[in-house]
Formats: structure tokens, C-alpha cells, sequence
């Protein structure tokens, strides 16, 4: 793991932006004065699920509301001039990405490009780092999710992550495991609705068959590929709108990389999903947008070329892409 301007389009629709090295402000490392008149937000995250009708309130404490596991309509994710530092060194300069609603990106590029701090600021997770700061905004459907109205947990509800490490709950059951996000959210659920949610988690990540007769076994029981997939069925549980995955794979063997990579297809009808992947084949089997990040010597990272992934790696722009999905380099 390591530490994402429209300005040319071409006919394949992919798009080249020069690396360069934005003037240090350290004004520009701010947060945005709260504006004066904001709607309330979590109302406008909590869109309608997609069972339920038009404009009726999702808190948990509404009249009908959303029954645990409804499908929560598809988002759309963009980042707009997203710098990082880590103390006094910046790491991510200006970087602008939109990632569609129901399509899989992947975030390429070598080691220490920036694409998985990218990856942690689309959380908000790049803030727990006691040195870090950022500047820029994250969208979810036109709304910041960095925005001073808006609850960290609110902004968690919506956008998922899956780690490059298994982390499940060791000590905790498989089904306990999968519901455990309910209570960190806030969320009510019957038992029924606790059965429903487990066993539709683990069925979408590719588990359900595998496990079903020891639920109440511990997670940490589980093989590693398993124990991916429990941590995939985790996130779900939540109904996030957005899944990021950090290298979901790269610590699994053949035979369980190509499970979770059909998980993720099929998980794709329902979520949006970034995933940050070293392996070239992975991010043409799964992906249909692709970005690629590098960092010259002693700059800031920032994204080369992105665009539609087979324009990316049949018909790049930048000879720095070519090079670099061609494994010339990285």
C-alpha cells in the first residue's frame, strides 16, 4: 500500500494530463469556510433507497423506513483538485477524477504514486493520520463528503472499503461478523432481517455456500481468500452506495483472486467500485475506467492518462502509460 482537468479529449476518450508542481500554499491545505446555506446533508446523501418512494426521510427513526438490505440507488464519485501532504511533504498535487455510477475504476500506477492515499481520502480516512492534510473536494452525487455538516459516520455509511489485508472480527462469528457494521451505523434490524442481511451478504460475495452451516464459527477461522470475502460481505451489510478496494487480491492465491474478481463483477449492478490494483491483467479482466498515477522524482502524484481501461492499455495517449501497462517500467 502506498502513501487521482479535463483539458484533452481524444477520440478513444481518454484523457492525458501533464505532472506538474502546483506553487506551495499552505493556505490551500484549509478546509472551506462552512457556506451559509446548506441543505441538510445527510438528507442529501440518504437518497431513496430504491424499494421505497420518492423523497421519504431514511432515518432510522422515520415512519417505514428502509428495511435493512434494500438496494440504495448507484453513485457517482468524483474527486476535484484533491492534494495530500503528510506533514510537509506533499504527496497527491490537483488531482480530478470522476468515477461512474455502476462501473468499475481501477487506480494503477508503481508504488508510491499516491493512488491508495487517493484511494483513503474517497473515505475520509487520510484525516485519522495525525500529520495529514488535503485539500479539494470529494463528491458523492454533488455532495462534499468533506463538508464541515457532515458526520464522519454518515459519509462511512455510503462509502465502503475493503482493505489489502483480511481484517475480519477474529474473535467474532461469521454471522456476527457481517452484521457488525448495523451497530457502528446505528441501524435497527429484527432477527429476520439479520438472517436475510447475513445470508444475502455472503451469497453476493460468493461465500454463502461455502459457510453456511457454521455461522457461529469464528471469522478467524476462515482462509485467507474467505476471510476477503467475509470482509467484502461486511461492507455490503451497510448497503453502501461506493466500494473501495485497496488491493483486494494481492495477498490471495489464483484460484481465490478469481472469486473475488467475479464477486466484483457481479457486486458492479449494485455499487459503484474503485479498486487500486498492481496487476495490469486484474485491471483489464474487471475494470471499464482506468487511471493511472505516477510521481516523477521528488514530486507530488498526480494522474498521467484516464479514460475507458481498453482505450488504456490497447491505444494509450501518454508513451509514460504505454510504458507502464506494457511493464516496461513499475
Amino acid at each position: 500500500m502506498e502513501s487521482m482537468n479535463d483539458e484533452m479529449i481524444n477520440a478513444d476518450a481518454t484523457q492525458v494530463l501533464p505532472l506538474q508542481k502546483a506553487p506551495r500554499r499552505r493556505e490551500s491545505r484549509l478546509r472551506p469556510p462552512a457556506r451559509s446555506a446548506v441543505p441538510t446533508l445527510t438528507s442529501r446523501l440518504s437518497v431513496p433507497w430504491r424499494k421505497r418512494p420518492a423523497g421519504q426521510d431514511l432515518s432510522p427513526e422515520a415512519p417505514g423506513h428502509a428495511a435493512v438490505g434494500d438496494l440504495a440507488p448507484l453513485a457517482t464519485l468524483e474527486g476535484r483538485n484533491v492534494s495530500a501532504w503528510f506533514g510537509e511533504r506533499q504527496v497527491l498535487d490537483r488531482v480530478n477524477l470522476v468515477m461512474p455510477a455502476g462501473v468499475i475504476t481501477s487506480l494503477i500506477g508503481p508504488s508510491g504514486c499516491g493512488k491508495s492515499t487517493f484511494l483513503r481520502i474517497l473515505n475520509r480516512m487520510h484525516e485519522l493520520v495525525p500529520s495529514a492534510s488535503l485539500a479539494g473536494e470529494v463528491l458523492l452525487d454533488g455532495v462534499d463528503i468533506y463538508d464541515p455538516e457532515l458526520k464522519l459516520v454518515d459519509a462511512r455509511k455510503h462509502i465502503g472499503m475493503v482493505f489489502q489485508k483480511p481484517n475480519p472480527f477474529p474473535a467474532m462469528s461469521i454471522y456476527d461478523n457481517v452484521i457488525a457494521g448495523l451497530t457502528l451505523t446505528g441501524q435497527r434490524a429484527s432477527n429476520d432481517e439479520k438472517d436475510y442481511l447475513v445470508e444475502s451478504c455472503l451469497t453476493k460475495a460468493g461465500l454463502w455456500k461455502e459457510v453456511r452451516d457454521r455461522l457461529r464459527e469464528p471469522g478467524g477461522g476462515l482462509s485467507g481468500g474467505q476471510q476477503q470475502r467475509l470482509c467484502i460481505a461486511r461492507s455490503l451489510a451497510v448497503t453502501p452506495r461506493i466500494l473501495l478496494m485497496d488491493e483486494p487480491c494481492s495477498a490471495l492465491d489464483p484460484t481465490s483472486t478469481r472469486v473475488i474478481e467475479e464477486t466484483m463483477l457481479e457486486l458492479a449492478r449494485e455499487v459503484t467500485i474503485v479498486i487500486v490494483t498492481h496487476n495490469m491483467q486484474q485491471a483489464q479482466r474487471v475494470s471499464q475506467n482506468c487511471a493511472f498515477f505516477l510521481a516523477a522524482q521528488g514530486t507530488p502524484g498526480g494522474i498521467v492518462e484516464h479514460g475507458p481501461t481498453d482505450a488504456m492499455f490497447g491505444n494509450p495517449i501518454d508513451p509514460r502509460t504505454a510504458d507502464y501497462v506494457n511493464g516496461r517500467f513499475g
